[in-house]
């Protein structure tokens, strides 16, 4: 039998400055913090795969780089994506390309924690 991937089981993303990442989470996503994270991390109670922002690993330069995640499409599902939208507007969030109608139901992009591409979708 050969070894297969099953699919993602954890998303976290690198920044420089994890309590603000953490912060931008909580206060603009709604995201709850788990019970425990590792050293250098926050770990949120996220459902089916868990997602963190963490400090830079060994090697990474995120100062090099002109948008952190270039080429990486990270989706996450939300309750209400004109609702979220809204409200990330209403806080002064720079919103990437506007509410569109997606196979996956209404989606938006907006500049994440430290200007990650954030697409979020839903109903």
């Amino acid at each position: 039998m050969t070894a297969t991937l099953l699919g993602p089981d954890f998303v976290a993303l690198q920044v420089r400055d994890v309590e603000a990442a953490a912060a931008f989470c909580e206060q603009h996503l709604g995201l709850r913090r788990a019970p425990a994270s590792p050293p250098g991390a926050v770990v949120f109670a996220t459902e089916p795969v868990a997602f963190a922002v963490r400090e830079p690993l060994p090697g990474v330069d995120l100062d090099g780089a002109d948008r952190p995640g270039l080429g990486v499409a990270l989706w996450f599902r939300t309750t209400d994506a004109q609702e979220l939208h809204d409200q990330l507007v209403a806080a002064g969030v720079t919103v990437l390309s506007p509410p569109r109608t997606t196979p996956f139901g209404l989606a938006f992009t907006f500049a994440g924690p430290e200007g990650y591409a954030i697409t979020a979708h839903g109903n």
